[in-house]
């Protein structure tokens, strides 16, 4: 595959106003001294238009063998790691989720323990929880820590999951009711 490394690219333009996400990922590419080539665009590609954390094998299984192999994808996502191009978000039953990191907040979601489904917390929650993480990592570097980072893990069983199911009073009924 040809990468997309010519000065003449679109993508090889520097910062601007109205910039799409792959071109941002692009710009952050090229700072840290990354070629982008097919396979690294196919990946930011998928990553940008999910809104949850995914696995390295989701990923690879998304965009099939012939847009790369799973080694790149590990490989890629490596060293999208490395440079804050992505965060991993959480460990699912040992596996590592992946997010794109374009300069937004950090989002944090809650993985239902019944259905292994994803949700993203709210906005205050998410504030709130951002804060708090930010005042322990500022704590732990001013111990003398360097490389400060955080992963924030929720699991739970919601309540339709639970047999319950909630009124319009948001006051919980057993289903056997």
């Amino acid at each position: 595959m040809i990468a997309s490394t010519q000065t003449n690219s679109p993508l090889a333009a520097g910062q601007s106003t109205g910039l799409s996400p792959i071109e941002s990922a692009c710009i952050k590419l090229k700072a840290a001294g990354l070629r982008i080539t097919q396979p690294r665009l196919a990946i930011l590609a998928d990553l940008i238009k999910r809104n949850q954390p995914t696995s390295i094998e989701q990923l690879h299984e998304e965009l099939g063998s012939e847009a790369c192999d799973l080694v790149t994808v590990y490989r890629c996502m490596g060293a999208f790691e490395e440079i804050g191009l992505v965060r991993r978000s959480f460990y699912h039953n040992g596996t590592s989720l992946y997010a794109i990191n374009l300069g937004e907040p950090t989002r944090y979601h809650v993985v239902s323990k019944a259905t292994k489904e994803v949700e993203e917390l709210d906005a205050e929650t998410s504030a709130e929880l951002r804060g708090t993480l930010h005042s322990i990592e500022e704590k732990l570097r001013a111990k003398g820590y360097t490389a400060v980072s955080h992963i924030a893990e929720f699991f739970g069983t919601p309540p339709t999951a639970a047999g319950n199911r909630v009124t319009a009073g948001s006051e919980a009924i057993p289903a056997s009711e």
